[in-house]
């Protein structure tokens, strides 16, 4: 089995270093942010860019993760080798680790940018340690946008899944308070923002990385978002697999 994984992995992956767009937005859109956000407002403040390096390195977990999984996913369900793969007797689950894996490798490629700017343009620290901790608190914080993203993958055309995602991404990005200032939301983002599976990660990395503590409020709505959106996209393949091979 986790030959086959790693198989789909590197399949999905050469796939797109042939087609690198979706690279190269989930590198550019972090790393303008950091430097439209971070660098000239919390630069100077080693907490505050600390804070803010965290917070952008989620706004790339959230967007190789839902939008490109989501548009992905949604891209090849119309291709006629999809229906060709899902027919193997292998069943879903190297398909579904392949393209896990395969985004959080785009998110580690997205990440890097955005922690050079941090380490030249600002003030924020973070010791080897905290930094080993932070990837480990980012790559769980991925898990509930790519179960999203394979929900709108699965569930929707790709002209669809397009308008979808980024209708998701936003809201969920600006009311966890990625994109304003997290250490001093305005008052309807601070009390919509533990709800939201943004903040419990954003939360996350901030733990792992400073010495905030994460509410444990964020963290278990975290956990209630991955399970919900996997359970509903293990949903949407299995209908889409009714609907197109019954």
């Amino acid at each position: 089995m986790s030959s086959l994984v790693l198989l789909h992995t590197r399949y999905q992956f050469l796939e797109h270093l042939r087609v690198p767009i979706a690279i190269v937005a989930s590198v550019f859109f972090p790393t303008v942010a950091m430097l439209a956000f971070v660098v000239p407002f919390a630069g100077d403040h080693p907490l505050a860019a600390t804070v803010g390096t965290a917070s952008m390195t989620m706004f790339a977990v959230m967007s190789s993760s839902l939008m490109g999984l989501g548009i992905g996913v949604a891209d090849d369900r119309g291709k006629p080798w999809d229906p060709y793969l899902r027919t193997l007797p292998a069943g879903p689950f190297p398909r579904f680790a392949g393209r896990m894996l395969t985004s959080l490798a785009i998110t580690l490629i997205a990440v890097v940018p955005v922690m050079l700017v941090a380490a030249l343009l600002t003030e924020a620290t973070a010791t080897p340690l905290q930094l080993l901790l932070g990837l480990g608190a980012l790559l769980v914080g991925a898990l509930p946008f790519m179960m999203l993203g394979l929900l709108v993958g699965y569930s929707l055309p790709a002209k669809a899944a397009v308008a979808v995602s980024q209708v998701l991404f936003f809201p969920i990005a600006i009311g966890g308070g990625l994109l304003g200032n997290p250490l001093d939301p305005p008052a309807f983002i601070g009390a919509i923002a533990p709800y939201l599976p943004s903040r419990g990660a954003m939360e996350l990395v901030w733990a792992a990385t400073t010495d905030l503590p994460a509410t444990p409020l964020a963290l278990v709505m975290l956990a209630v978002w991955t399970i919900v959106a996997g359970a509903a996209a293990v949903w949407a393949y299995r209908r889409d697999e009714g609907r197109r091979f019954q």
